[in-house]
C-alpha cells in the first residue's frame, strides 16, 4: 500500500502489483507508480489587457508556456496552466467611453477575441481567468481585508510621477533616470496626487534583499535578476492600492470611492485562479496543490511588479514564493521596435497568414527556437522565418522522415523489418556511441532542458537525433546497398535504427509540434502521445519502440512553400 493525496487529504489505497517475471510490465508499473507521486507543477502567463487586440507578444508568451506545460504532462506531471485577461483601469474605462459602449461590455468583447485565439493557437492552458469576474472579485477583497487587518495596508497620500500608459507610479529617482519619459511607450510621464491606500512596501525592503540572496535563480535570466537585485538598492517606496480618479474597478472593502489598483488586481490573478482567497472553499481543495507555481512567465516591461511588489504582498500574506519569474524580452522588426504606425507591427492578422503558408506547428517552432527568450530582442523577418522553416523543418526533420518512410515502403513493403539496432554505432566515426545509448542521453538532456525552461535547447537536442539519423543515410547510403539482394539485412538493420530515430525524436519534439509530430507518429505505428504520457518521456523515448512489423507508411509533414517576396 502506499498513501496518495487528495485534496490535501491522505488516504490509503492498495495497488496489484504485476506478475513476477514479466520485466517490462513490472518496469511500467514502477515508472509509473514513481509519476503518480510526483508533485503537480504550474505555470501562467501574465494576464493581458484587454485594451488592445492579440498581437506577437501575446502568442510569444503563451505559445512558451503551452510548450512547457505540454511537456510535463508529456513526462507525466499533473499540470495545471493559467491565463486570462485584466479587465480593469483607468485605460478600459476611457477606451469604452470613446466607443460609447460600458467598460464591462468592452472588456467582454476584447476578452471573448483573447479566447478565441487561444482556440486558434490550440494552446492547452486548464484555465482562462478574467478580473470581472465574481470568483475573482470576492477572493481580491478577501486578500485586502486580510492587508489591512495586519496594518499592511494604510490610508494615505501620495505626490509623485506616474506612467499613463503602464498605470505605474514611479520614484522620483527612477524618474530622473527615466528622463522623465515612459520606458515603454516613450510619452511625458505626468505628476499625481492622490489620496489612497497603500502596501507598507518599504516595510519589506530587507526580506526582499534577503530573499533575492538566497534565490538567484528566483528571476530570470541571470540580468534580469541582476536589474531587479540593483533597483532594490535605489530603496523601496510604499505603492498604491487604491485609485480615486476612475470607477471602473474592484471597490475597497468599506470605502467603496475607491479602486482597488489594477495591478494589485491584476497580480492576485495566479492565486484567486486556484481559490487561495478562500483555502477552505472547494476550488482551493481542488487546486491549492499547484501553488507556488514552477514560473510565472511574462515580458520584460512588468518585471518589476512581479518580481518586488508581488512577491512583497505574498509575504504579507504568508504564502509561498513562486519559484522562478521568467521575464522575456521583445520582438522587434528589422532593427526597430514594433509600431503600427511603422508598419512592421505583427498582429493577428498577420499571425494568421503564416498559419496559412506555413502552419500553427511551423509558426510555434520558429517562437520557440529564435524568440527572445534571453536578455536581448528577437527580430522577426518573413526571410528568416522562411529559412528557418526550410532548413529545419522542411530539409531536416520532414524530409528524414519522408526518405526513411519511402525506404521502407519500397525495399520492405511499407513494414519495419527486424533487426537488431541497439547495438548499433551512429555513425563510422571511431568511438560513436550505439543508438541505445545515444538517444537515452539525449532524452535526458531534453527532459531536463524542457524542465528549465530551455525551450530551444530541447529543441535543437531532439532534431540531434534527426541529423544523427541523416548522417547514417549518408555515410551508408541503403538506397545503393539494397541494389545488391545480399545486402538487404544491412539495409534492413540501417532503416530499422533511422524509423527508431524518427520515432523518438518526434516523441521529443511533440510539446512544440504537436500536430505535425502526431502525424508522424501515426505514420510511424508508433503510440500516441496519450499513451507516452503514462510512462513519461524517458520510457517512450527508449531505444526499441517499434516492433518488427509495424506498418510504416509514407509521410512528408512540412512542404516547401515560396519564399516571401
Amino acid at each position: 500500500m502506499e498513501p496518495e493525496a487528495r485534496a490535501g487529504a491522505h488516504r490509503w489505497v492498495v495497488r496489484q502489483i504485476p506478475a513476477q517475471g514479466k520485466r517490462s510490465d513490472l518496469h511500467a508499473y514502477n515508472r509509473h507508480l514513481m509519476l503518480s507521486q510526483r508533485t503537480p507543477v504550474s505555470i501562467t502567463t501574465p494576464i493581458y489587457y484587454v485594451n488592445d487586440r492579440p498581437h506577437i507578444g501575446h502568442a510569444y508568451t503563451t505559445t512558451l508556456c503551452d510548450v512547457w506545460a505540454r511537456a510535463q504532462r508529456l513526462d507525466g506531471r499533473e499540470v495545471f496552466f493559467l491565463t486570462g485577461t485584466d479587465e480593469h483601469g483607468a485605460k478600459v474605462e476611457k477606451s469604452a467611453r470613446e466607443r460609447g459602449i460600458s467598460p464591462q461590455a468592452l472588456a467582454d468583447e476584447n476578452s471573448a477575441e483573447f479566447r478565441r485565439v487561444m482556440e486558434l493557437f490550440g494552446l492547452s492552458n486548464d484555465d482562462f481567468i478574467r478580473t470581472t469576474e465574481a470568483r475573482h472579485e470576492s477572493q481580491v477583497k478577501l486578500f485586502v481585508q486580510r492587508l489591512l487587518a495586519s496594518g499592511d495596508v494604510y490610508l494615505g497620500e501620495f505626490e509623485g510621477w506616474y506612467d499613463e500608459g503602464q498605470e505605474e507610479y514611479v520614484t522620483d529617482t527612477r524618474a530622473k533616470e527615466l528622463e522623465y519619459k515612459s520606458p515603454i511607450s516613450g510619452k511625458p510621464l505626468v505628476r499625481a496626487k492622490e489620496h489612497n491606500y497603500y502596501f507598507k512596501l518599504s516595510a519589506y525592503q530587507a526580506r526582499l534583499e534577503q530573499f533575492f540572496d538566497a534565490h538567484p535563480e528566483f528571476v530570470r535570466p541571470a540580468g534580469r535578476f541582476n536589474e531587479v537585485r540593483g533597483r532594490l538598492r535605489d530603496g523601496l517606496q510604499d505603492v498604491p492600492v487604491t485609485r480615486t480618479n476612475f470607477s471602473w474597478g474592484i471597490g475597497m472593502p468599506s470605502a467603496p470611492e475607491h479602486v482597488i489598483y489594477v495591478w494589485i488586481d491584476a497580480l492576485f490573478n495566479y492565486t484567486t485562479a486556484l481559490g487561495l482567497g478562500e483555502p477552505n472553499g472547494e476550488l482551493a481543495k481542488a487546486r491549492a496543490k499547484f501553488w507556488p507555481p514552477e514560473y510565472h512567465v511574462i515580458g520584460k516591461e512588468i518585471l518589476w511588479f512581479h518580481a518586488v511588489v508581488w512577491p512583497a504582498l505574498l509575504m504579507a500574506l504568508g504564502l509561498p514564493m513562486p519559484k522562478c519569474v521568467y521575464a522575456h524580452s521583445f520582438w522587434i522588426s528589422n532593427g526597430q521596435k514594433m509600431s503600427k504606425s511603422l508598419g512592421n507591427f505583427i498582429d493577428l492578422e498577420t499571425i494568421e497568414s503564416y498559419f496559412a503558408k506555413y502552419g500553427l506547428d511551423a509558426w510555434r517552432w520558429y517562437m520557440t527556437t529564435q524568440g527572445p527568450l534571453g536578455t536581448q530582442d528577437s527580430d522577426f523577418s518573413p526571410k528568416h522565418f522562411h529559412e528557418i522553416y526550410t532548413a529545419q523543418l522542411v530539409n531536416t526533420y520532414a524530409n528524414c522522415a519522408s526518405r526513411t518512410s519511402s525506404m521502407i515502403e519500397k525495399y520492405f513493403g511499407g513494414v519495419m523489418p527486424e533487426a537488431e539496432t541497439a547495438s548499433m554505432p551512429i555513425s563510422a566515426t571511431a568511438g560513436a556511441p550505439t543508438w541505445s545509448a545515444f538517444t537515452s542521453d539525449i532524452s535526458s538532456k531534453v527532459i531536463k532542458h524542457y524542465a528549465a525552461f530551455e525551450l530551444a535547447e530541447a529543441a535543437d537536442s531532439a532534431l540531434s537525433i534527426i541529423r544523427a539519423v541523416d548522417v547514417l543515410i549518408n555515410e551508408t547510403q541503403p538506397f545503393k546497398l539494397a541494389k545488391d539482394p545480399t545486402k538487404l539485412p544491412e539495409v534492413a538493420r540501417i532503416l530499422s535504427a533511422c524509423a527508431e530515430g524518427v520515432r523518438i525524436a518526434s516523441v521529443l519534439l511533440t510539446p512544440i509540434m504537436p500536430t505535425k509530430c502526431a502525424e508522424v507518429l501515426a505514420a510511424f505505428g508508433a503510440k500516441t502521445t496519450e499513451e507516452a504520457a503514462t510512462n513519461g518521456i524517458e520510457s517512450s523515448a527508449r531505444w526499441g519502440g517499434l516492433q518488427p512489423g509495424t506498418k510504416i507508411l509514407k509521410c512528408a509533414p512540412f512542404m516547401r512553400v515560396d519564399a516571401p517576396v
